[in-house]
């Protein structure tokens, strides 16, 4: 902690920032006193070089491959853990002893019933609403069932953070159900985290659901390999939500919202719908990857943003990928095309020269395809591994007594200051369109504003009304109401 950091900036001055070294070695510049002392930011876009927070909770190292719960290899807690004490093992910093996991998995069992009357707001949704819509919705409507106190005393903490990891599970079996247009079943004491949630999900009135111990093992290790990873985009949501105290459903609400986007929770989604399009387009793979290296496809499931040499969660994956895929009644046209894009990533210099290995959404992809998950609620079942995740994030913040609320800074590059412009002065101008929606002109002066038409099917899908033609007269004379 005595080693400083000396930086030059404007004339011949200096500033010297303190060091800090966390517990595996890592090396940091503390700039918190940077813009008191200089005035100066530091601009740094996507956040790729911040550390925005000191966490006891994941350790990870891109360029060796390793991730760690709590210092636990994730090659150890995947073969040798269940989900559930994973997810007791994030929260509280230790592996459960036999009693304190009998307790925390009655507690998860206890809790995993929702409300009755939330099945109102199922009923509520449009036909063939997305699960993922749903998911983030219901879980922000928990808080006004299960109003969470300002002040939470030990107690109250674990029955919410019990609450969420259990019926975050439930609500996304319901989403599932309202999306097929079937029943919805209710948890069971009986089965276990992930055998409940699959008997949730695929039994019905009429027909029992047989469970598979060999895919009950491979989503309960999918779970437990999503259950956190460190400041990704969806737990940098739920730390800055929760840094300005708001309720934590809501919370975990924000977490899920940003795992929707198909560049975080959607990639293994992605990576069903490249061999998709292969098996439709009648190839063998073999000219998909030519056009990868040709750079006319974007490859999806290969390399990793943080891991830059291979992907430690893939090489487990790859294991129970294959020893599911081998499984009779698995043929598919679509597994073989991912089998030989995999033998081919593992074998062609293209690939290995590049670090474009098969990563996590490659295998957990064809995984949660072959343990029949459907396509839609991929990212949903990712939600529900990486909830564990985003609620010991909250709750280190919850008690970190230096917890404060998240404010970037940013560096502006708009207009500088101008004179206000009355109406009559204005150069140029536009339209309101019939849902009174502004629509400028084309205006190349300024590059922050570009004119915007509508296709048909984008304005078909958001029930904008169409535009007058061009020809209508626009301005103060325009017949047509301004907003």
């Amino acid at each position: 902690m005595n080693e400083q950091c000396t930086i030059n900036y404007g004339d011949n001055k200096q500033v010297s920032l303190p060091m800090m070294v966390g517990s595996e070695g890592e090396r940091a510049i503390d700039i918190s006193t940077l813009r008191k002392n200089t005035g100066l930011i530091t601009l740094d876009e996507a956040y790729v070089n911040t550390g925005s927070c000191k966490s006891a909770i994941t350790y990870l190292d891109g360029e060796k491959g390793i991730l760690r719960y709590r210092g636990y290899p994730i090659e150890e807690l995947a073969t040798k853990s269940r989900f559930v004490e994973v997810a007791y093992l994030l929260m509280y910093g230790e592996l459960p002893t036999p009693k304190e996991l009998d307790a925390f998995s009655g507690l998860l069992n206890n809790s995993s019933l929702i409300h009755e009357d939330m099945r109102h707001f199922f009923l509520a949704f449009p036909n063939h609403a997305h699960p993922m819509g749903i998911l983030t919705t219901m879980v922000a409507s928990l808080s006004s069932f299960y109003p969470v106190p300002e002040e939470m005393s030990d107690e109250e903490e674990r029955q919410v953070i019990a609450n969420l990891v259990s019926q975050v599970r439930t609500i996304a079996a319901f989403s599932y159900k309202k999306f097929i247009g079937e029943p919805m079943i209710y948890p069971s004491y009986k089965l276990r985290f992930v055998e409940n949630f699959l008997n949730m999900m695929f039994s019905s009135p009429v027909q029992n659901y047989q469970q598979d111990p060999d895919i009950v093992k491979a989503i309960d290790t999918f779970l437990i390999l999503h259950a956190d990873h460190e400041q990704n985009c969806s737990t940098s949501a739920v730390r800055i939500t929760g840094s300005s105290l708001a309720n934590v459903y809501a919370v975990i609400s924000a977490g899920i919202s940003a795992l929707w986007g198909q560049r975080h929770g959607g990639a293994n989604q992605g990576v069903i719908s490249i061999l998709d399009e292969i098996v439709t387009s009648g190839d063998d793979g073999r000219r998909f990857i030519e056009d990868a290296k040709n750079k006319k496809v974007r490859l999806m499931g290969f390399g990793h943003r943080v891991y830059k040499t291979f992907d430690p969660r893939a090489k487990i994956m790859k294991e129970l990928c294959h020893k599911l895929l081998n499984k009779p009644g698995m043929a598919d046209p679509m597994i073989d095309i991912a089998m030989r894009l995999e033998e081919t990533a593992l074998s062609d210099d293209y690939f290995l020269s590049r670090n474009l290995y098969p990563n996590v959404d490659f295998y957990s992809g064809l995984i949660l395809k072959a343990a029949g998950i459907p396509f839609n609620m991929f990212t949903v079942l990712f939600a529900i591994g990486r909830t564990p995740g985003w609620l010991a994030h909250w709750r280190e913040m919850r008690h970190d007594k230096d917890n404060r609320i998240s404010r970037p800074r940013q560096i502006y590059v708009g207009p500088p200051m101008r004179n206000y412009i009355p109406m009559d002065k204005r150069a140029g101008g536009g339209r309101t369109s019939l849902s009174g929606r502004f629509i400028a002109d084309g205006d190349t002066s300024n590059p922050f504003v570009k004119s915007k038409r509508f296709t048909e099917t984008v304005r078909n899908e958001r029930f904008i009304p169409a535009p007058p033609p061009d020809n209508k007269p626009s301005g103060p004379d325009s017949s047509i109401a301004r907003g």
